[in-house]
């Protein structure tokens, strides 16, 4: 089945999405007043957390670090902290820095992450954007080469900026994580001290190789007996430090 798609300016996927960021548009966005939220996940070096088929994607986005004498991938998202609409967003529903939007808005509504495939009934816009434009998938083959390029430059951000994302929460004290799949640890930084490891850790190089402990905070018994059994660290009780976000399916 082939996939239309023509945005409506309806503002929806403007409202209320904390828009993941590169580390460079991270660094913009806290420049120009707004705030960044970390979320982080993570699976254990032998795979647990992870599909089999998701690994490579998983591992080319993720830092090593220990948790206890387990190690693990932890993943580290920037988002823009959009509670509501998004600060960009005028009276009219354009966006006042349309030249210069994050690349995950450049390529809505298409997905990121290669194993979750575009569901127009997942999405925010009304039905009229989905019946309108240009194919966007063909086949069940995206066929937009602008977009193509788009999500690859995307997913090799997300390579390039790890290393230096992790020396970040080292410097902010970020060391919990959520197990992938299970939840995610989502953390609300000053944002003074956060454009401050920002910009050292973007002109500073090497990059700090020390990964610190990370701490795991999960939701369910199988997943806590399996850390634990891998030797990991677990935090259980609440803290005001993060807000932990279970998964439905958890």
């Amino acid at each position: 089945m082939n996939t239309q798609f023509s945005c409506v300016g309806c503002g929806k996927c403007c409202t209320d999405h904390h828009v993941p960021l590169t580390l460079a548009e991270a660094a913009q966005w806290a420049a120009d007043g707004g705030s960044v939220i970390v979320l982080t996940e993570a699976f254990l070096a032998d795979g647990y957390g992870v599909p089999p088929e998701q690994i490579i994607h998983a591992t080319r986005r993720s830092h090593p670090v220990s948790s206890g004498s387990a190690q693990a991938m932890v993943a580290i998202t920037f988002a823009a902290y959009n509670a509501g609409r998004c600060r960009n967003l005028d009276a009219d529903n354009l966006c006042r820095i349309y030249d210069r939007r994050p690349l995950v808005c450049r390529i809505y509504p298409m997905e990121i992450n290669p194993h979750i495939p575009l569901r127009p009934q997942a999405k925010d816009c009304p039905p009229e954007a989905w019946s309108q434009g240009p194919d966007m998938i063909v086949g069940g083959q995206l066929v937009d080469r602008q977009l193509l390029a788009l999500i690859e430059q995307s997913r090799q951000a997300d390579r390039d900026d790890i290393a230096r994302k992790h020396a970040i929460c080292m410097a902010l004290g970020i060391k919990t994580t959520a197990l992938k799949g299970n939840g995610f640890v989502a953390w609300l930084p000053d944002m003074n001290a956060f454009a401050a490891a920002v910009s050292r850790f973007t002109t500073q190089a090497p990059v700090p190789v020390h990964d610190g402990e990370w701490s795991f905070r999960v939701i369910g018994d199988v997943a806590t007996q399996a850390l634990r059994q891998a030797g990991a660290r677990l935090e259980t009780t609440e803290s005001v430090s993060y807000m932990f976000i279970p998964l439905q399916s958890a």
